[in-house]
């Protein structure tokens, strides 16, 4: 047995007076569909869709537009004016191998014996930073160092001296250094000073107003080549004077070149660490992919959360009248334009009604419902089994119309019935408890409120 309001199984016979019988009941539901619902939920999921799809592009977009070359400056593959890529490539065709290194572990590792170790303008490493680098055993061209550097490597007999004029000038050689001597002159800065100091005395080149541009320092069997001016190697100014015969000789000295651009979250002393704390650490790929788990996490949550769990039935906060929560629900119908809904709420609620006064119980087939109704209202039986058991209006116009001849028979059916000698059952489903505790509209037809709203 099935419940009244649903559609009875196919091929089930109607009987009755009034009229010829039909075959079968022609039952319709709500009128949703898979490909209904399907639209619902891909219009409900359309923007994030388009939002991750616009995202998608946009990282497709900067993956293939980003350049082959790097855009750091005094980088050996950065082919910007303040990068070094036009001395890196001509050090590459005469049979120097460069390394380019970013971190002070790979220059120390890097910088063995026989090798030279360019580090390039460094104005934030660290006291320890600077210490690892000064000892490696390889040959050391700075350029642009700091203080901080400078007296780490020299053992304090160079530092930067206070020159206000900074604009680079065309200097002559001025020293015996065979790098210098071949290059000749060189449009360079000379803001080097030497500090008085036992021991020999470092050779100066490219002296001017006190100041050099250029310091060689011989530090047992390697040498450390400061130079003031990292413009030496620069893309803009390589060709400028003797520059870059000057910048050959001093990194090509040795088959293999360590070209150290440091980066300014380094944290690495040389010790092989890292610079990472003592204790278990995360690996370096953690953070990146951290990020992309919380992303997940986040997409996941906001495709999830918008799912609905089950109704759960709970005690309402205020007593709503039942003609407000009935006007209220239409109204939602409405809006959403859930015709369907509507009506086969309209359709149940009726026949749940006309059983009960007929003595029916809830359990009855829909050809059993249709039968009693055309017995006590003597309608047409395809007319009785199309008003309750139908296909759903097109309109907000039929589902009008269809609510007023559902009123109709429910008044034919009750009159005639309790004309006939039946008995009513008590009819429990005017109370007020039913407008919102059951999925379907209430029908108000004191004639305030229109059937559509």
């Amino acid at each position: 047995m099935t419940a009244l309001g649903t559609p009875p199984p196919a091929g089930a016979p109607v009987t009755g007076t009034g009229g010829p019988a039909p075959s079968a009941v022609p039952v319709v539901g709500d009128g949703t569909t898979a490909a209904g619902r399907a639209r619902r939920r891909w219009r409900a999921v359309r923007w994030w869709a388009v939002v991750l799809a616009a995202t998608a592009l946009v990282v497709a977009a900067l993956a293939v537009t980003r350049p082959a070359t790097s855009t750091t400056p005094y980088a050996p593959d950065s082919a910007q004016p303040d990068g070094a890529r036009a001395v890196a490539q001509v050090l590459a065709r005469q049979g120097v191998d460069v390394e380019h290194v970013t971190t002070v572990d790979d220059a120390v590792q890097a910088a063995t014996e026989g090798t030279t170790l360019l580090v390039t303008p460094s104005p934030l490493l660290a006291f320890e930073q600077a210490d690892a680098l000064a000892a490696v055993p390889a040959d050391l061209v700075l350029l642009g160092a700091d203080d901080v550097l400078l007296d780490a490597a020299t053992d304090g007999a160079v530092r930067r001296g206070a020159v206000l004029d900074t604009s680079p000038d065309v200097l002559p050689p001025g020293c015996p250094l065979p790098a210098a001597r071949a290059a000749g002159e060189a449009r360079l800065t000379a803001g080097l000073t030497l500090v008085p100091a036992k021991g020999e005395r470092p050779v100066t080149c490219y002296p001017e107003s006190g100041g050099a541009a250029l310091v060689a320092v011989a530090d047992g069997g390697r040498t450390v080549t400061a130079v003031d001016d990292p413009a030496l190697v620069r893309n803009d100014t390589v060709l400028e004077a003797g520059n870059a015969a000057l910048a050959l000789h001093l990194l090509g000295a040795h088959e293999r070149l360590v070209w150290l651009v440091p980066d300014p979250f380094d944290l690495s002393t040389g010790d092989g660490t890292g610079g990472a704390p003592a204790g278990p650490s995360m690996p370096r790929w953690a953070g990146a992919v951290g990020l992309w788990a919380g992303l997940v996490v986040l997409v996941l949550a906001l495709w999830r959360g918008r799912r609905l769990g089950p109704l759960v039935a709970e005690e309402l906060p205020v007593v709503v009248p039942a003609a407000e929560a009935a006007r209220g629900r239409g109204r939602l119908y409405r809006r959403t334009r859930a015709r369907g809904h509507a009506a086969a709420g309209l359709r149940a609620a009726t026949a749940t009604r006309v059983a009960a006064r007929l003595g029916l119980p809830r359990s009855a087939e829909p050809a059993g419902v249709v039968d009693a109704v055309v017995r006590a209202s003597g309608r047409d039986p395809r007319e009785v089994a199309a008003l309750l058991y139908g296909p759903p209006p097109p309109d907000d116009e039929a589902l009008a119309e269809l609510a007023r001849r559902l009123d109709g028979l429910e008044r034919d059916t009750t009159g005639r019935g309790t004309a006939a000698g039946r008995t009513p059952a008590r009819d429990t489903t005017r109370d007020s408890t039913y407008d919102t505790t059951h999925d379907s509209p209430a029908r108000d037809t004191s004639g305030s409120e229109d059937p559509r709203s």
